[in-house]
């Protein structure tokens, strides 16, 4: 049993003990009698956020049907019937407002940005006018004479801007969610993408009658640049200002960076007055390839020194393995150290795939999908998830996860801690199903030691961001199922 303090007494961890006799040796088998009904009897419903639901039900020669149903009215939980009765298409809302409006955010949210939208607008008009202005100064035009090339070359101006604009439009509608669970990762690829930009910007004395189209795209990179970056930077301030103090945290981060600016522009307007730099096109572009080789590398230090108390899943991932191959916990200090910053989800071992249509987790032949759903539902019946392993027995398996509508962080929690040990227990023979019983038990035993261990080592449980995918949505509807 655990003792004080998640140490281990009377030899090995639970979830290392002998594996115990599964309670359900075999996939239970589906039964047909007299008490079995002729009309299909629903078991379980996959629902979408585009309205559609997946029904799955059994029919009366006990075999599994699969529906599809563009309109379900039986059970839709409150916030989904909310959203429905909005005057606000879900593609919009989606697209413009937070996750989980409105109860993510304060009550005068949408009044402020409903009165910010013209105040930008307004903005951006002076800004088209004043640019006009400033190409007329530097010789495009005159006030006294013609205005016409001025205005020309300002309305190309401001398109290349525009265009750039539509890049932090399509970041913050599309991937706005993703800011909060990665802001090291996405800060970094920030400056990757508006490296890329910059070297649209450095053909365009090659190609000087492709100036709009290079200068645009070269602006669409660095605005999409601009897009990850001005999140990310706002979860790490969020990060600093543990007073709660995140404007002060700002303003004096806007003294750093502007002084860094003057630094910059000093510096830089040295190297150009060197001699051979403007007149070289080679050397000022290897220049520049130094400089932002140099500027990447400062980054990526910069990043990797911060320490998140906060649970994403890549440091999620480091805590389970740790605790599942030496059942000990790492403090948030070395956690974030050995975080890969860089590493997409995907590449990660075990390889987990969250979200998955229960279709895919039955695989197989379609005869045996009704003992199948049986024994998932049995066995995961006090989970808010089920787990099941694609490519058994491979060293690419797939660990498939969906989610009951009642999920949360801690569930994604306990689904990545059973993975982990399956993934370190693999399946040695037949044996599938006691397996997972196995993994269930272990999970039971060793779970309630993981989170003790967590507070102990410093984690805040109060910011577990782990994500319980959108879609789908598992209900059970049998009576004789327990959500």
């Amino acid at each position: 049993m655990l003792a004080v303090g998640g140490r281990f007494q009377g030899g090995a961890p639970p979830w290392r003990r002998p594996r115990p006799r599964s309670r359900l040796a075999s996939p239970p088998a589906s039964s047909s009698g007299a008490g079995d009904s002729e009309k299909a009897r629903p078991l379980l419903v996959e629902r979408y956020r585009d309205g559609a639901a997946k029904r799955y039900l059994l029919d009366g020669d006990s075999k599994l049907q699969v529906r599809w149903e563009k309109h379900d009215e039986s059970s839709v939980n409150t916030v989904e019937d909310e959203k429905a009765n909005s005057s606000i298409p879900r593609a919009v809302s989606d697209f413009v407002l937070p996750a989980g409006f409105p109860e993510s955010v304060s009550d005068d949210y949408l009044q402020y940005m409903l009165l910010q939208f013209p105040t930008n607008v307004t903005g951006w008009i002076c800004h088209t006018l004043v640019t006009s202005s400033l190409l007329k100064a530097v010789g495009v035009g005159s006030f006294t004479g013609t205005s016409a090339a001025a205005a020309a070359a300002a309305i190309r101006w401001v398109s290349k801007d525009g265009i750039g604009a539509f890049g932090r439009l399509l970041i913050g509608g599309r991937f706005g969610t993703l800011f909060d669970d990665d802001p090291k990762k996405w800060r970094m690829y920030a400056d990757f993408i508006g490296s890329a930009g910059s070297i649209f910007d450095l053909t365009t004395p090659l190609y000087p009658g492709y100036f709009l189209p290079l200068a645009s795209l070269g602006n669409l990179a660095k605005a999409v640049g601009r897009g990850f970056r001005d999140p990310s930077n706002r979860v790490i301030q969020n990060h600093f200002a543990k007073s709660g103090n995140i404007g002060e945290i700002a303003a004096k981060e806007e003294v750093w960076e502007v002084g860094a600016q003057l630094v910059g522009l000093s510096i830089g307007v040295l190297i150009l007055d060197t001699p051979g730099i403007q007149s070289s096109y080679l050397t000022l572009t290897l220049t520049w390839l130094g400089v932002r080789l140099l500027h990447l590398w400062f980054r990526y230090q910069s990043l990797v020194v911060l320490k998140f108390r906060t649970v994403n899943l890549k440091r999620a991932r480091i805590l389970v393995r740790s605790h599942v191959a030496n059942h000990t916990v790492p403090g948030y200090v070395a956690c974030n150290e050995g975080e890969n910053i860089l590493t997409w989800e995907r590449f990660l071992q075990p390889r987990i795939s969250f979200g998955v249509p229960m279709e895919r987790m039955l695989g197989g032949e379609e005869s045996t999908h009704m003992d199948m759903v049986n024994m998932l539902l049995k066995l995961y019946k006090n989970e808010k998830y089920i787990l099941c392993v694609e490519q058994l027995g491979s060293e690419e398996a797939t660990y498939l996860v969906t989610f009951k509508e009642a999920a949360t962080s801690m569930s994604v929690l306990r689904s990545l801690w059973q993975a982990h040990w399956l993934h370190q227990n693999r399946l040695k023979q037949d044996g599938v199903v006691a397996w997972l019983e196995e993994s269930l038990t272990a999970l039971e035993d060793g779970f309630a030691d993981f989170i003790k261990q967590m507070e102990g080592a410093g984690w805040d449980q109060s910011q577990i961001f782990l994500k319980v995918p959108k879609e789908p949505v598992l209900v059970l509807e049998h009576l004789d199922q327990e959500v």
